[in-house]
């Protein structure tokens, strides 16, 4: 009952993410950024309470942890080069094989590891729920098929940089930008605009290098092993 009920919220507690964001803008409140970090926590924390109380095995749980752990390992490896990094790809190719909450929770975990690194802070739930969101959409595309046609691939690689970006960016906006004036959020939205590009077209050029033979060799390790991910949402 209780992985029904948090299986449930799920799509209510992404959705409220934004929302929340949205309304802060709009009604000007001033401790904006504390109320989206505790609500980005809270849908990062739907997804993981979500996911124990399915009550998984061992071996359903390693493909996300060794996944997210290779989203983290990456962002370390590419630290140098600002903004170029594989873990939009990653969590891709997770929600693309293992399903929808898997590719959530692959991003969460490559963000949250991976500051260990880079220093943790307010903007650490920020990143866990969007490189999730770009795992968890990749998880819907994918059970469409529109994820086997390159061209939807790659755009949709360019375009979850461009969202994970929108979604730092706002509350960055919303939290920092005092007095809140909407020039100076275009203008923000604007100075970080070349960072979001090259993000996009780092994915994309991750996504072709790794997203065929990756997901070749996850798919033959899902059949092998008969890895049925517990994804209500599938």
């Amino acid at each position: 009952m209780t992985a029904r009920i948090l299986a449930a919220l799920e799509v209510p507690a992404l959705v409220a993410v934004p929302l929340v964001l949205g309304a802060c803008a709009y009604f000007g409140v001033e401790q904006g950024a504390l109320l989206t970090v505790v609500v980005a926590f809270a849908a990062v924390g739907v997804f993981f309470a979500s996911f124990e109380a399915s009550r998984p095995s061992l071996r359903q749980i390693m493909p996300t942890v060794v996944l997210g752990a290779l989203g983290a390992a990456g962002r370390v490896l590419f630290a140098p080069i600002p903004d170029f990094k594989p873990v939009s790809a990653i969590c891709i190719l997770a929600g693309a094989v293992f399903g929808r909450r898997s590719g959530f929770l692959v991003g969460a975990l490559a963000a949250l590891v991976s500051n260990f690194f880079f220093g943790q802070g307010p903007w650490t739930p920020w990143q866990m729920y969007a490189w999730g969101l770009v795992g968890y959409l990749a998880g819907v595309l994918a059970d469409r098929g529109w994820l086997d046609k390159p061209l939807v691939l790659y755009a949709y690689g360019f375009l979850s940089a461009l969202l994970y970006g929108l979604l730092l960016n706002g509350w960055y906006a919303i939290g920092f930008v005092h007095p809140f004036a909407w020039e100076a959020v275009v203008l923000s939205f604007v100075a970080a605009l070349p960072f979001d590009v090259t993000h996009g077209i780092a994915t994309v050029v991750f996504l072709a290098v790794l997203y065929a033979p990756w997901r070749k060799k996850l798919d033959r390790i899902k059949r092998k092993y008969a890895l049925v991910l517990d994804d209500p949402a599938r």
